[in-house]
């Protein structure tokens, strides 16, 4: 999709490239026209571990890119834009190693990505120690913002803010006060579940608590897809009025299925990590999955006139319609352009815009996205946190308003 600089100016550019690299600068590359040209990645899971959540940022991210080079998003800019993406697989074994690859390639200015919380872990110190801004537009964990990575970002709200919106919808909206939560064991999972746990009881609910393990199906889990009968015998006998789940929609889904065959009749909910359609595609029989609420610091496409461009050229290039972290990552990427022009409009020219000065123009950013006004926290959160609250009817998700 994007033109390959010749290989003379390839040689060139890789040689004032490696000296900037040394002296802890980024220089982007020239192309023939001498317009600078820069790279925006990708990082998520796209083959495994619950890929459909990749794919719906990944469009996305290429979405915005060629729009801002086709001038649409913010008119002409005087540097150009390419895109690049890297499977995760969603782990944090693999996302160092994708990190380091990302790090070492100098026309990379910023990523959009990691998605999840255990990959963000695993592969922030990286980046972090080059300057190397990533917006995150999934990860929740909230620890995440705590470890002084001057470089994470992130446009959805954290863990303890959802979970303790969850545990209040359940027991102040839902009026349940007989409550089982489970976790996947999961970076994610397991903290979501903690805070949805403590807020529930904080609100007078009953609350027993069970660890389920993500399984091998479905991720990097340890457990069997095998254990759903007994584990769904587990939640029946304890007879809870809600089951909350922290995880993944793919377990989920199996999970879904066996409580259906061993007679469970009380209510489900989960966190964004299972708000996608995939859940219901997932289950056994699909008619399971009616009923079940997920929450998600994220926003679905509205009806605006932007809105309605978005999704429909995003479902032209990803030829399905855009999904949870959709928009979010939309934003992510629209406002990493936004700060390198902003840079670029300064008296330096393009000349500014260097991995470093983006980490520093994000913090100072105000960018009216799709889904919010885009402005981050000192420690890389986004500010705001809205929770919204969606549950599945015939066989779709269907927004149901704030928490």
């Amino acid at each position: 999709m994007y033109k390959l600089l010749p290989k003379k100016a390839l040689a060139v550019a890789a040689a004032v490239c490696a000296s900037a690299v040394s002296l802890g600068a980024i220089a982007a590359p020239a192309t023939a026209a001498s317009e600078p040209s820069f790279t925006i990645a990708f990082e998520g899971p796209l083959t495994v571990n619950s890929p459909q959540l990749g794919l719906n940022a990944l469009y996305s991210v290429e979405l915005a890119v060629d729009q801002a080079n086709a001038g649409q998003t913010f008119g002409k800019l005087p540097f150009t834009l390419s895109f690049v993406k890297k499977d995760d697989q969603g782990s944090g074994t693999i996302s160092p190693t994708v990190a380091q690859e990302l790090v070492s390639d100098p026309s990379v200015i910023a990523v959009v990505g990691p998605m999840y919380s255990s990959a963000v872990q695993a592969a922030e110190p990286t980046f972090s120690a080059h300057d190397l801004a990533t917006v995150s537009p999934s990860a929740t964990r909230y620890t995440l913002a705590h470890k002084g990575w001057k470089s994470f970002f992130r446009d959805v709200a954290d863990d303890n803010n959802q979970g303790a919106a969850d545990g209040d919808y359940m027991v102040k909206t839902l009026h349940d006060t007989d409550i089982m939560v489970v976790n996947d064991a999961s970076t994610y999972g397991a903290p979501l579940a903690a805070s949805v746990a403590a807020q529930a009881k904080k609100d007078g609910a009953k609350v027993a608590t069970e660890t389920f393990p993500g399984t091998t199906q479905c991720g990097a889990g340890s457990g069997s897809p095998t254990q759903y009968p007994d584990e769904a015998a587990t939640v029946v006998s304890a007879k809870p009025q809600i089951l909350f789940y922290g995880g993944y929609y793919c377990d989920l889904g199996l999970l879904l299925g066996a409580l259906h065959k061993a007679g469970y009749t009380g209510k489900v909910m989960s966190g964004d990590g299972s708000e996608d359609n995939a859940l219901v595609t997932g289950t056994n029989p699909q008619s399971a999955a009616n009923g079940v609420y997920a929450s998600c610091p994220c926003a679905v496409v509205g009806n605006t006139p932007r809105d309605k461009a978005f999704a429909a050229a995003f479902t032209k290039l990803a030829h399905f319609a855009p999904a949870i972290y959709s928009p979010e990552a939309y934003d992510a990427t629209n406002a990493i352009i936004n700060a390198m022009k902003t840079l670029a409009s300064g008296k330096s020219g393009t000349m500014a815009i260097t991995r470093a000065n983006v980490v520093t123009e994000l913090h100072k950013l105000s960018y009216v996205g799709i889904t919010k006004t885009i402005a981050f926290m000192a420690d890389g959160n986004i500010a705001g946190t809205a929770i919204y609250v969606y549950q599945v009817r015939n066989g779709k998700f269907v927004e149901l308003g704030l928490e």
